[in-house]
């Protein structure tokens, strides 16, 4: 895969930088560099991303930093097998637990959401920041969702974290997901709200609250560019 000549590869994480030490110097370099592209491409291009996380791999297999990111490129074009697998080697590498949650998401992607609500329960999740575990929670409650259990899934995502009116990164994913989950339990109302508190903290626009909130209150949008609508105006 062809590296733009803008990338050097110092551009990494500078704990990703110690990592790569162990490696000869052009070898730590050709793997930065192809990191760097993993970043770079993973939101916009996840396919491309892909390719040059299979390139690093290959390069240095052995470094817990390529691991994840290759996890995390699988996990972006839906390799949830594949991605799992490379997971569990960074967790193995590295012994660190913050990958838990989307280990478990990735149960939920190849059919197990029996096993992701297992992993909610495991001693792992008492490890995790709280941002962590509020994934985890997300996680399990869309498990909960997979099994049919539209009520327990309600149940599940209802936590101080919730309740708080401070704003965090996690906050406006958190509160979407419960107006969500009341939603498929017929309590549109609270929904309702739940999405307006949603778009309230979604400062990056992570989620798609006031298009969910427009749908609630009858409101249709047209598309100008449209010549079939125009037609019928």
């Amino acid at each position: 895969m062809p590296i733009p000549e803008d990338v050097t590869g110092s551009e990494i994480d500078r704990s990703v930088r110690q990592e790569l030490m162990s490696l000869p110097k052009t070898l730590a370099e050709d793997v930065a560099k192809n990191l760097v592209m993993v970043a770079r491409l993973l939101d916009e291009d996840p396919e491309h991303a892909y390719l040059y996380s299979r390139t690093a791999l290959r390069l240095a297999s052995r470094v817990g930093a390529v691991r994840e990111a290759a996890g995390f490129a699988a996990y972006a074009v839906e390799k949830y097998g594949e991605a799992l697998t490379e997971f569990r080697a960074a967790k193995r590498m590295t012994g660190s637990v913050h990958l838990w949650p989307i280990m478990a998401d990735c149960e939920r992607g190849i059919g197990r959401p029996e096993r992701a609500l297992s992993m909610a329960g495991e001693p792992e999740v008492k490890q995790l920041d709280r941002a962590g575990q509020v994934e985890m929670r997300l996680v399990a409650a869309g498990a909960r969702r997979d099994l049919d259990q539209a009520d327990a899934a309600v149940v599940t995502l209802q936590s101080p974290e919730l309740a708080s009116t401070a704003v965090h990164p996690w906050t406006a994913r958190l509160r979407y997901a419960y107006a969500d989950a009341l939603l498929a339990v017929g309590r549109e109302s609270e929904a309702r709200d739940w999405f307006a508190k949603a778009l309230e903290a979604d400062q990056g626009g992570t989620t798609n609250a006031s298009d969910r909130l427009a749908e609630l209150d009858g409101v249709e949008f047209l598309d100008a560019l449209d010549p079939d609508q125009a037609e019928e105006d």
